[in-house]
């Protein structure tokens, strides 16, 4: 038998050999939606849009001039949220409500296309993201007290740069972007070929089946849980695509694994950013995860009423 060197010297050329592949279908999404975002942002026609959600805020418990960051992290990102929120005098409570949200919904249409191909309907994974973001932001609400005051002071976040410069920031904020991912795949994917290699990835299975059975999810899907969990939902799916090329989960195993990680992802890195601006943490782990579990249990019930109607419906 292949001692461990030997192991672990074909996981090394293995796990950068299908780092390399996924990172190429990474950025075959990342490039032209990205840029197609920054124009959106530059023109302001994105700004225009919160008109749409401005109703919906106060059914949440928020002012009016909460629909700018929540739809500025819908379609661009968690950073867009923040710049929002920054310049606009919002309390503790109503920034809370706000984090809360877009670190359940955001970046939508990059992370939309990611899942789309690594398991489950775009359409599908954004109700989901968005119906979750609502509800988590209505229990809450109960706990922090009114929001709902009216806030003075909305900047117009838009872009005075020109066409030009506005491709270079794009170009240089892609760069650091495709790097960073880069780094995170090549390194996930030689440690996943690494564990497969010597056998470990069993005994990761069995030790994280509670886990996994509280959170309505398959024992298979822990590594790629974790991956998701710990950096995020654009590795996580490059990770899950991989998984969806060697067919060792089912379909269902994969849809169950995108509601829960479409709603709690990178929960290091992005609660961190809010909790820079003083936000309490709890709110913006405990929640979330919370819901993630719940979503995933009632999906999984809504799936089995489905086949319930369909096999009477066959019957007769």
């Amino acid at each position: 038998m292949p001692g461990y060197k030997t192991k672990l010297k074909g996981a090394l050329f293995a796990g950068v050999k299908k780092g390399w592949g996924n990172f190429i279908w990474i950025c075959k999404i990342i490039i032209p939606m990205s840029l197609l975002v920054a124009l959106l942002q530059w023109s302001g026609w994105l700004y225009e849009a919160d008109v749409v959600l401005k109703p919906l805020m106060g059914w949440l418990n928020l002012p009016s001039e909460a629909a700018l960051p929540i739809i500025s992290g819908l379609v661009i990102n968690l950073y867009a949220t923040m710049a929002a929120i920054t310049v606009v005098p919002f309390t503790v409570g109503q920034m809370t409500l706000i984090a809360i949200f877009s670190l359940i919904a955001h970046n939508l249409i990059i992370e939309g296309i990611i899942q789309h191909r690594s398991g489950i309907n775009a359409f599908t994974i954004t109700l989901v993201r968005i119906g979750a973001a609502i509800l988590t932001v209505l229990v809450v609400s109960q706990f922090i007290g009114d929001t709902s005051e009216s806030v003075a002071g909305l900047a117009e976040i838009t872009s005075e740069s020109s066409f030009v410069e506005v491709l270079r920031e794009w170009a240089v904020d892609t760069l650091l972007l495709l790097t960073k991912i880069f780094g995170i795949i090549m390194f996930v994917m030689i440690v996943l070929e690494s564990l497969t290699a010597l056998g470990w990835s069993e005994y990761l299975f069995n030790f994280s089946r509670p886990l996994m059975k509280l959170l309505g999810l398959s024992r298979l899907t822990a590594m790629l849980w974790v991956t998701a969990v710990i950096f995020g939902l654009m590795y996580g799916g490059v990770v899950i695509q991989d998984e969806v090329k060697r067919g060792d989960l089912t379909k269902t195993e994969l849809r169950h694994l995108h509601v829960s990680i479409g709603i709690n992802h990178s929960m290091v890195e992005d609660p961190a950013l809010f909790m820079a601006l003083g936000l309490n943490g709890f709110w913006l782990w405990i929640p979330k995860l919370i819901m993630a579990a719940v979503a995933v249990h009632v999906f999984r019930a809504f799936e089995y009423l489905w086949r319930k109607i369909r096999h009477t419906r066959d019957e007769e």
